[in-house]
């Protein structure tokens, strides 16, 4: 069938660029969190507002606004929403407890092992359900999830960037902390390291839109210390890992992840003063848990750690 213009404009994509400018109000950074550029944001809002005849957005002075038609579209936009995603939660709650898939997206700078584990277990404990494990970055996380494409996502919080939590759970998994991993000998008698002290030499670190290389810059600038001069930098632990440990810099790392390898490190690891903490969580829309699959999932999750924390999974893995 050959798709008409009209369909072309109310396209699940041209609708979801609408819905990031209505929660955003401002295009550069709706652009940003869509992965578009500016141009290309305004062309389909425009094509948007000329299909329905009217503005959705203006401005005063450098303000962006809502119209009076846009209210109408934003409402209409998230009422279709919540129909497809009803109707496919009421399609999957028809499932039974012990079949069908389940999809999880995981962050990708998050350590893993606990998790791969876990899901080794439970297939073998539940042959008919299909796991789909994706490692993916948080705004594909999200995305995912506002659209129905992922039922769980994995992440750490808090995370002042989400904004829309009404029709969201989350379900605490670990508590982690940042350790500051290093070569520096003057440190190996303290049992925290004051941020001014981890500047001895240059560092590799997180891509500067990911969530812990932003933690690091706010802590550093709240503390009135310089930033970490970076030599380089990586999406995944392990790549942060091999490059401070070969070029001999500094990085920082989750403790759930120096813990789960510990026996490949060369480098000590402090925890920072003050502390740099933050949780380790499931994030799920709230109505997921009527999804029998799903529920089971989350009763097999407490199970498997009923006798063993967390940490010490990490530890024997």
């Amino acid at each position: 069938m050959v798709k008409t213009k009209q369909e072309n404009i109310f396209s699940s994509k041209t609708l979801t660029y609408f819905l990031q400018l209505a929660e955003t109000m401002n295009y550069t950074q709706a652009a940003q969190i869509l992965g578009i550029t500016q141009p290309a944001l305004t062309q389909q809002i425009k094509k948007l507002e000329k299909s329905v005849g009217a503005p959705l957005f203006f401005s005063i002075g450098k303000r962006l606004q809502i119209s009076d038609a846009g209210k109408t579209m934003l409402q209409a936009t998230k009422q279709i929403y919540e129909v497809l995603n009803n109707a496919t939660d009421e399609i999957q709650q028809s499932t039974n407890a012990n079949s069908g898939k389940i999809n999880i997206g995981f962050l990708s700078s998050m350590e893993s092992s606990v998790f791969e584990n876990f899901i080794i277990n439970y297939i073998e404990a539940n042959p008919n359900i299909e796991i789909s494990f994706r490692l993916l970055t948080r705004k594909e996380i999200w995305d995912a999830l506002e659209n129905n494409r992922i039922d769980v996502g994995v992440m750490y919080l808090p995370d002042e960037s989400i904004k829309n939590w009404k029709a969201y759970a989350t379900k605490n998994i670990v508590d982690e902390e940042l350790l500051f991993v290093h070569n520096n000998p003057k440190l190996a008698r303290r049992k925290r390291v004051k941020f001014k002290d981890t500047l001895d030499k240059k560092w590799v670190t997180y891509p500067d839109d990911y969530y812990l290389a932003q933690i690091v810059k706010e802590t550093f600038k709240n503390q009135l210390v310089d930033q970490p001069q970076s030599s380089a930098q990586f999406t995944t632990p392990f790549q942060l890992m091999k490059f401070s440990q070969h070029v001999d810099v500094n990085t920082a790392l989750p403790q759930s992840f120096y813990f789960a390898h510990a026996n490949e490190f060369t480098q000590s690891a402090l925890p920072f003063e003050p502390s740099i903490k933050f949780q380790m969580q499931f994030i799920f829309r709230k109505d997921k848990l009527a999804i029998p699959r799903i529920a089971r999932f989350f009763e097999a999750w407490d199970k498997y750690f009923a006798e063993t924390d967390y940490n010490t999974r990490l530890q024997q893995h």
